[in-house]
C-alpha cells in the first residue's frame, strides 16, 4: 500500500475519516505531539534493526551475522534464499552492530475451515468456580466444544493488572501484555493448595449475580500465598528451572507486583528510587522481598500450567490489547520508549459517534525501532505462547495510532504511523514459529490498502454480521466471520430492544441515534426476511447464524452469549458507571452441554462449516 505522508516525527497532519471526510490536524496538536515524540536521532537508520525475508537484499554490503543457533555465516549483499529464519546479530564493514530479524512474510494458517466459541473467561463460571470463571472452566469447555466438533475457542485478554485493590475490570487495559492474570488460576488445581476452609466464601462469592474481582482475587491471593509457603514453592525444581528460563523479564514484571503490593499500582506514584526496574534501590527491595518476587513468579508458572492443560490440542486465540496502563509493569519496565503525555483511541467512526479514548499510553514509534522491536516482540510472542492463536485488538495501530493529549477530547488527536512492513513481518515470525492462526479486528477507521495488505500477510480479516451490507456470500475466505463483538448488542438484546435500552440509560447517546442504530442492525438480521417480526429470541439467533454460515471464512466464531440467548453485551463503549466485564453467562458451564438453544445452535453451525454447506470451504492461499 502507498505509504501516506507523514512527516518526520511520523504525525499525519492530514487524513479521512470513517465517512470519507477529509480532515487537517491543527499546527498546535501537531506540535504537542513532536515535543513528546521527540526528535529521532539523526543516525538511526545506520543501527536500528534490520528486518527482512530470505533472498532479499540487504543493502549494507558484506556482513558477518551471528545466529540464533550459534552459527556464524558471511553474507554478502543479499540474503541467501535458505537463510534461517529468526532473531541475528550482523555486523558491518565498518563495525556496526545489528538487529536482524529474519521473517517467512506470511502468518500461519491451518489446513481446514473450523469453528468456535467466542467466549468472555470471567463470565463462564460453573459450580466450581469461585465467583469467576477460570482455566478450569475454559478445559471444560474445550472438551465440550471437541464433542461438537468446534476447532477453537476465542478468549477476552487474560492479561495481568496490578496485584491490588481495586482491580481493573477492563481485560483490555491491563497492566503488561507478557503475563497473565492470576485470577483466572483454579485454586484447586495448583498441587498442595488446601482449601476446604475457603470453600465457603468461594460459593458466597459464586453466587453474586456480578463478577465481583476484588472479594474473588482477595480470597485467591490468600490461599495461593499459603500454599506458596507451606509447599516450599520457591525450591519446586520444576518452578526453579522454569524461573530461570523466562529470565530478566519475569524478574522484572514478580518485582514490579510485589512493589505494586507495598506501593500502589501505578509507578509514577512511587519513590524516585524505585521508578525504573535498572535502578540501585529496586535491586536491593528485589533482594529484601525475594519470597514475595518469587511468589509472583510462582503465579505465572501455574499460569502457563494451567492454560496449555486447558488448551489441550484445541487451537485457542488470545486477545492482544492495543496498549497497557500507563502506570502498570510494561510502562515500567520500557519508560524510555512509552509516549508520555498522550493516549491512544479512536476519532468517530462506525463504532462510536464520539470517538474513544482506551486509556492507554502509545509506543513511540522510533522509539520501539531503537529497542530492536523488544516491548512489541514480547508482547506477541508470551500472548501467542501456550494457546496456538491470536487476535489483534486494533489491527490499524500496526500501521498508525490515534494520539490524543492529555486533557483533549477524542476528537482533538492525530494519527501517528508505525513502521508497519516491520511489524507484520514480525507477527508473521512468531506466527510460524508458534504455528499461530493470527486475526486482525480490523474495525472502524480502516485507510486504503490496509486489509489487502493484511491478507498478502495470512493475517485473517474480522466481518461481522452487524456491519457488513453485503450477504455473507460474498465475504472473503481468509477472515474470522463473526456475528457481534464485546462492544455490540448481542441477537437476544438487539431483538428484545433491551440493548438499546441499556444504551439509552448508560451513554449521552441520543435516543435518535440509538434506535437508528438498532434499526440498522434489526435491517441485516432480516436483510432475508427471516426471523418474522413475531418469532421468539431463540429463532433470531437462529437466523442470524444461519447468514452467517453462509461465509466461506476460514473461522466461524459463534459468541457463546448467543448460544445462551443472552441479552446484556459485555461492555457498552464510553460509559462510566455500567457494569462493564462484571457479567456472567446467565448458563453454568457444567450446564452447557444440556442447553438445548447452545447445543442446536453448534449442531447447525457445525454442520454448515464442516459440511462444507457455506459458500466456500477452502481455505485462503
Amino acid at each position: 500500500m502507498p505509504e501516506p505522508v507523514s512527516d518526520a516525527w511520523g504525525i499525519q497532519q492530514d487524513w479521512v475519516d470513517a465517512y470519507d471526510q477529509p480532515h487537517r490536524v491543527p499546527d498546535e496538536t501537531v506540535a504537542l505531539l513532536r515535543e513528546v515524540i521527540g526528535a529521532p536521532p539523526d543516525d538511526l537508520e545506520e543501527w536500528a534493526p534490520v528486518v527482512t525475508r530470505p533472498g532479499r537484499r540487504l543493502g549494507l554490503g558484506p556482513v558477518e551475522v551471528d545466529c540464533e543457533d550459534g552459527t556464524r555465516r558471511t553474507v554478502g549483499d543479499e540474503l541467501p534464499d535458505d537463510f534461517p529464519l529468526g532473531y541475528h546479530r550482523l555486523q558491518t564493514r565498518d563495525g556496526r552492530h545489528r538487529r536482524l530479524i529474519v521473517s517467512p512474510g506470511r502468518c500461519w494458517l491451518p489446513a481446514d475451515r473450523m469453528w468456535g466459541w467466542t467466549v468472555q473467561l470471567y463470565a463462564a463460571r460453573s459450580g466450581d468456580s469461585w465467583g469467576i470463571g477460570d482455566l478450569g472452566d475454559l478445559e471444560t469447555l474445550r472438551a465440550w466444544t471437541e464433542t461438537l466438533g468446534g476447532g477453537f475457542l476465542l478468549v477476552n485478554p487474560l492479561h495481568a493488572v496490578a496485584p491490588t485493590l481495586p482491580q481493573e475490570t477492563s481485560p483490555y487495559l491491563p497492566a503488561t501484555r507478557r503475563f497473565r492474570n492470576p485470577v483466572y488460576l483454579r485454586v484447586a488445581d495448583v498441587p498442595g493448595a488446601v482449601v476446604s476452609g475457603d470453600l465457603a466464601r468461594a460459593q458466597e462469592h459464586n453466587r453474586s449475580e456480578l463478577v465481583d474481582r476484588d472479594a474473588v482475587w482477595a480470597l485467591k491471593r490468600d490461599v495461593l500465598w499459603r500454599t506458596f509457603c507451606e509447599t516450599d514453592g520457591a525450591r519446586d525444581p520444576a518452578f526453579a528451572g522454569w524461573r530461570e528460563q523466562r529470565g530478566t523479564a519475569l524478574e522484572q514484571f514478580a518485582t514490579w507486583c510485589a512493589l505494586a503490593e507495598q506501593h500502589g499500582p501505578d509507578w509514577r506514584d512511587w519513590p524516585e528510587g524505585l521508578r525504573r526496574p535498572d535502578l540501585p534501590d529496586v535491586r536491593g527491595y528485589a533482594a529484601d522481598r525475594s519470597d514475595r518476587v518469587a511468589f509472583h513468579a510462582w503465579l505465572q508458572w501455574q499460569l502457563d500450567v494451567q492454560l496449555r492443560r486447558a488448551g489441550g490440542d484445541l487451537l485457542v486465540l488470545q486477545d492482544l490489547p492495543i496498549g497497557v496502563s500507563g502506570g502498570g509493569a510494561d510502562a515500567w519496565s520500557w519508560p524510555d520508549e512509552v509516549a508520555h503525555g498522550v493516549t491512544v483511541g479512536a476519532p468517530p467512526d462506525l463504532l462510536n459517534s464520539t470517538g474513544q479514548d482506551w486509556g492507554s499510553p502509545p509506543l513511540v514509534p522510533w522509539r520501539l525501532r531503537a529497542a530492536g522491536y523488544e516491548p512489541f516482540i514480547e508482547s506477541v510472542r508470551e500472548t501467542i505462547a501456550g494457546a496456538g492463536g491470536l487476535r489483534i485488538d486494533h489491527v490499524m495501530g500496526l500501521f498508525r495510532l490515534w494520539w490524543i493529549p492529555d486533557g483533549q477530547g477524542a476528537t482533538e488527536g492525530a494519527y501517528v504511523r508505525y513502521p508497519s512492513e516491520d511489524l507484520l513481518d514480525i507477527v508473521a515470525l512468531e506466527s510460524h514459529r508458534a504455528g499461530a492462526v493470527v486475526v486482525g479486528e480490523d474495525l472502524g477507521t480502516v485507510e486504503p490498502g490496509v486489509r489487502e495488505t493484511l491478507a498478502e500477510r495470512g493475517i485473517l480479516s474480522y466481518k461481522l454480521l452487524w456491519f457488513e451490507d453485503e450477504d455473507a456470500a460474498t465475504w472473503p475466505a481468509s477472515a474470522l466471520a463473526a456475528v457481534t463483538t464485546h462492544d455490540l448488542p448481542t441477537v437476544a438484546g438487539l431483538w428484545t430492544g433491551s440493548d438499546a435500552e441499556d444504551q439509552l440509560a448508560t451513554t449521552t447517546m441520543t435516543a435518535d441515534d440509538v434506535r437508528s442504530g438498532r434499526q440498522d442492525l434489526l435491517h441485516r438480521l432480516r436483510r432475508d426476511g427471516h426471523p418474522a417480526a413475531d418469532a421468539d429470541v431463540g429463532e433470531a439467533v437462529a437466523a442470524a447464524y444461519r447468514q452467517l454460515v453462509r461465509s466461506p471464512s476460514l473461522l466461524v466464531s459463534v459468541a457463546l452469549e448467543d448460544a445462551v440467548l443472552e441479552e446484556r453485551r459485555p461492555n457498552v463503549p464510553g460509559t462510566v458507571d455500567r457494569d462493564n466485564w462484571r457479567s456472567p453467562l446467565r448458563v453454568r458451564v457444567e450446564e452447557l452441554p444440556s442447553h438445548s438453544e447452545a447445543v442446536a445452535l453448534a449442531e447447525m453451525v457445525d454442520e454448515a462449516v464442516r459440511g462444507g454447506t457455506g459458500a466456500g470451504v477452502s481455505p485462503p492461499a
